[in-house]
């Protein structure tokens, strides 16, 4: 019973919390980027929260317990995507003000290029709602126990008539990932990013701190970091799987589906994560967002969602956890570990981790179907016309990706399912990004060419899985879901040179040049002149005292004293980013604006009606002005 007041508890603050997120969303910016106005800190926890799907406890822990500490090779290999996100994708995205994914292939290349991408990635995007959907339902089935979900939601006599249909749908999973689709959708709807930052800020704090408290405590339980550890096979303590075997899980498979494709499709591909960086006030803070993720959350984040399968290994060994499946053993090991109602505070973690990366999955979606498909077709209307398709389309997506539970629970892994799935999709995109990014003669018909070659190369492999033994590195099995995912950059690498040597760019006149300007590694420089806030990351970065502000009838912007306007090196008309003065609000409330001289009393700004709304700034609370250019 107390475990379920928590539960209820944890539901009632998230929605709350995300309602109240919704009163800062007034346009389409701040329902997709949330006003690109926060700090680095807030943007790195809910990105952890989102990076961290209802997937990972209970896919880690199954890999966790099968296959011991190599389950933490998933989690921290994120490094080899840094260098390309932080100097080159980054800074591409933010100085050309580039929305979506496929905006940056329209602009590299062209208008068709663009749509076979807007293809391929709803597939990708809506597809792993699915995966998150099933997953929480996995999860709440074992929580509360087979066919007790259903008699507790519809009655005995209708659950009678759902089970008979149980060869088909598994009832006790579609049911409960229905409802906590709905509790999503409450917040989600209403405020878009701003609530899914906000409410993934706190969620990621929690999901972390349950699954390191469940590790920890868990390996009390056993008896202590000694008998633990002796408790472990010696294949357990290794850091890496072996190289070829077994067939589910191993360190080549790892590599190229998770530390490769995955990572890239994660940071670079994934518009839901994009659209979490591109929430950062400029490029330095999320880079820094970046940096912390990988170098400290990830980490950490690697032992809270697998160490429940380390400690329920030596737990079975031990006998204090009865043999069972390795699907439900994060579960499992915390209904043993965990008194009452702290178990409702990690059953909550789980749940928060699943409506953490679903929001920002169903976000990412309505963003592309919104700024690639209907601003294109209907380009004259207004924001408030974006923003309510925005609103509706997010609901429509989280049906759509209820429809897609039952498919992917005829897996046998969640963690198989979600590799087979992304490494059918992405490969051809890494390789047209890539290629993009760094040669300018890579044209728009070679671009089109890889994708719809590469794709079905990669359809070819599902129902001919022998053309991907050659490329297996010994690995035996009849459908290389792993494997797949090397064999579909490889055959889309090949297939984006032989376009660059026969379909080369012929438009090397200053115009064609122009179109790459800014759009590829060697002229990211050249898109600072088109950026309004040209020179974010190249200037040491000023700020003002805490100022007083005071409401003012000036017609837009914000009037300063010429002592802080020289102490900042502004000018009249230059744009600024002004700030809520107490730090732990991260850019929550904050905006930017222009500048102008308007009095002489250096602890006041004089700010307009319009940009204290804007700002949602609060009466009496003094404000930080930072020079961003």
């Amino acid at each position: 019973m107390l475990d379920a007041v928590v539960i209820l508890i944890y539901f009632f603050v998230v929605v709350i919390t995300g309602l109240w997120a919704a009163s800062f969303t007034k346009t389409t910016d701040d329902f997709f980027f949330a006003g690109r106005r926060f700090s680095w800190w807030p943007i790195a926890f809910s990105c952890v929260a989102t990076l961290v799907g209802s997937y990972s406890f209970i896919q880690y822990s199954q890999l966790g317990f099968n296959f011991g500490l190599s389950s933490l090779s998933s989690y921290t290999n994120d490094w080899f995507v840094m260098p390309l996100f932080l100097m080159v994708w980054l800074p591409i995205l933010y100085f050309n003000n580039i929305k979506t994914v496929p905006e940056y292939f329209k602009r590299r290349f062209d208008e068709p290029t663009k749509n076979m991408v807007v293809i391929m990635l709803l597939v990708y995007l809506v597809g792993y709602i699915g995966v998150n959907l099933l997953t929480i339902g996995v999860a709440i089935k074992s929580i509360i126990g087979h066919n007790e979900i259903l008699k507790a939601v519809f009655g005995t006599s209708t659950f009678s008539k759902l089970w008979s249909m149980n060869g088909m749908l598994d009832w006790n999973i579609i049911v409960p990932a229905t409802i906590i689709a709905i509790f999503s959708g409450l917040y989600l709807h209403a405020g878009g990013q701003n609530s899914v930052l906000i409410t993934d800020f706190l969620q990621g704090l929690l999901l972390l701190a349950a699954g390191v408290f469940v590790v920890v405590t868990g390996i009390s339980y056993v008896g202590g970091l000694d008998l633990f550890w002796s408790s472990l096979p010696l294949s357990h303590k290794l850091p890496f799987a072996d190289f070829s075997s077994p067939s589910n899980f191993h360190s080549t498979g790892v590599f190229w589906s998770d530390g490769i494709v995955g990572t890239y499709a994660f940071y670079c591909i994934n518009q839901g994560v994009l659209m979490r960086f591109l929430s950062a006030k400029s490029v330095t803070e999320g880079r820094k967002s970046m940096l912390f993720v990988v170098a400290v959350l990830m980490p950490i984040a690697a032992i809270a969602v697998g160490g429940a399968g380390w400690v329920g290994t030596a737990m079975v060994k031990h006998s204090l956890l009865p043999v069972g499946s390795s699907k439900e053993i994060f579960i499992r090991v915390a209904q043993v570990i965990c008194s009452p109602g702290v178990y409702g505070l990690v059953v909550a973690a789980v749940i928060a981790a699943l409506m953490s990366t679903l929001d920002s999955l169903i976000t990412a979606v309505t963003a592309i179907v919104v700024n690639d498909i209907i601003r294109h077709r209907r380009p004259d209307k207004s924001d408030e016309y974006y923003l309510k398709k925005a609103k509706n389309i997010s609901l429509f997506v989280t049906l759509l990706g209820l429809v897609l539970v039952p498919i992917f629970d005829q897996f046998g892994s969640i963690y198989r399912a979600l590799s087979h799935f992304t490494s059918m999709v992405i490969p051809p995109l890494i390789i047209v990004m890539l290629m993009g990014m760094f040669t300018k003669k890579f044209s728009a018909k070679a671009a089109l060419i890889t994708l719809i070659a590469g794709a079905f190369a990669l359809l070819i492999s599902l129902i001919f899985p022998a053309v991907i033994k050659p490329f297996a590195h010994g690995v035996h099995s009849d459908n290389f879901s792993f494997m797949r995912s090397f064999y579909g950059l490889v055959s889309s690498g090949i297939i984006a040179l032989i376009c660059l040597v026969f379909f080369p760019r012929s438009d090397e006149s200053k115009q064609g040049d122009i179109k790459t300007l800014g759009l590829t590694i060697c002229t990211i420089k050249d898109a600072l002149p088109r950026y309004n806030k040209m020179e974010s990351t190249l200037n040491a970065l000023l700020k003002s005292k805490p100022l007083i502000p005071v409401i003012d009838n000036l017609s837009s912007g914000v009037g300063l004293s010429p002592t802080i306007m020289d102490s900042l090196n502004l000018s009249d008309g230059d744009r600024v980013y002004l700030t809520d003065a107490r730090w732990f609000l991260g850019g929550l409330r904050a905006t930017y604006t222009t500048v102008y001289q308007t009095h002489n009393i250096d602890q006041t700004i004089k700010i307009s009606t319009t940009v204290f709304k804007k700002g949602n700034f609060l009466p009496g609370k003094k404000l930080i002005l930072e020079r961003l250019s």
